[in-house]
């Protein structure tokens, strides 16, 4: 399958490595940086499938120039900052192409919805960790119930070694970031879709011998909503932290007025929060309802670490996030998802993905036995 990968980010070399050595994908690599190119190509084993072209990828008309011309892209894959998924999608309905994101924003997701509406070509977003893995886990263990009360998603992407005030580490996008904490979040309360504030919804809890924070953030249920309307009591997403983080950044956003001027505050943690590669991911996931006239509850809990190996050092994020939208994109390839229109994350089965070869990323994680 050829392939025009949109970005070489963090996220965007890790796709590109995992697609182009795989044997079965072509890449194309486009990006605006041209060292940001030669920093992934020089990277890459020289058998790899990959080639590097330089695009100006806010340019819609350029864009779409490259993804026609060349190859011939049959699928796109963006790994661009969210506010670039409609752009992208835009690009790929124009040129004929299947598109696959990792986007978190809500807006985005539903006008993607929209251009997939009669398109002879597959669409699917939201194909990273949250939203993304976590929903195909939720939707998985509900399917198994009679009834479904209750559905808790938690996921966190945090630095292993935290040391300052806020308890963080730059992970992955400060876009992303941003976006989430400041956005109306999506849930069911009492039967009925609700939008909650972000940031609220503040519970503590332990899981595996470690105490956290979560708190409301927007995007990470993707589609769920819709798919679960009128079938469960609550379903909702929460962002963990460790204890103390949420409380700061609501001083930021909201005393200080930044949820106002989110350039500044982006500007002030690129300058003085550092990035960090030694980060986990947690992913927790409840379930609970009625199984064969037995009230029950179900659990998914695991922890992600980074790779440190000498050559290719993988952080967390980024493992899980390439991890996702590669085995979506190789179930496509290989059938088992539908050949067009839009896609639900939740339309994935749980057990073709963990035991798919990208996937099976999630299944080499430690499973978390004891949770308080």
């Amino acid at each position: 399958m050829r392939i025009a990968l949109l970005g070489a980010g963090h996220i965007g070399q890790t796709i590109s490595r995992l697609l182009a050595t795989s044997g079965d994908y072509s890449v194309t690599l486009i990006d605006r940086d041209p060292a940001a190119l030669a920093r992934v190509a020089a990277a890459m084993p020289a058998d790899a499938a990959l080639h590097t072209l330089q695009v100006d990828t806010e340019d819609t008309a350029a864009l779409l120039t490259a993804v026609r011309a060349g190859l011939g892209q049959q699928t796109i894959v963006n790994a661009l900052p969210y506010h670039l998924a409609i752009t992208a999608a835009t690009v790929a309905r124009e040129a004929g192409c299947h598109y696959f994101d990792l986007t978190e924003d809500v807006a985005a997701t539903k006008a993607i919805q929209a251009l997939a509406e009669g398109a002879p070509t597959a669409f699917m977003p939201q194909c990273g960790l949250a939203p993304g893995f976590i929903g195909i886990v939720a939707h998985h263990l509900a399917s198994q119930f009679d009834t479904v009360r209750d559905v808790q998603m938690r996921v966190g992407a945090l630095p292993a070694f935290p040391t300052n005030q806020l308890k963080y580490n730059l992970t992955w996008s400060v876009d992303g970031l941003i976006n989430e904490y400041c956005h109306p979040c999506e849930a069911i309360h009492d039967g009925a879709f609700i939008q909650a504030l972000p940031l609220e919804g503040l519970e503590h809890f332990s899981l595996d011998g470690v105490e956290y924070e979560a708190f409301n953030t927007s995007g990470g249920l993707g589609t769920l909503c819709e798919t679960w309307a009128g079938r469960v009591r609550h379903l909702d997403y929460k962002t963990v932290r460790y204890p103390g983080h949420r409380e700061r950044m609501k001083f930021l956003l909201d005393d200080l007025g930044l949820a106002t001027d989110q350039e500044l505050l982006k500007g002030i943690l690129r300058k003085s929060m550092p990035a960090t590669m030694q980060d986990v991911v947690l992913v927790f996931v409840t379930v609970s309802g009625m199984k064969r006239g037995h009230f029950v509850q179900e659990v998914f809990a695991r922890k992600i670490f980074a790779d440190r190996d000498v050559t290719n050092p993988l952080s967390a994020i980024q493992i899980t996030t390439a991890a996702g939208i590669c085995a979506a994109v190789d179930l496509f390839r290989e059938g088992r998802l539908p050949a067009s229109g839009f896609i639900r994350q939740e339309q994935v089965e749980l057990p073709a993905f963990l035991a798919n070869r990208f996937g099976r990323a999630y299944q080499q994680s430690r499973q978390v036995e004891s949770i308080a």
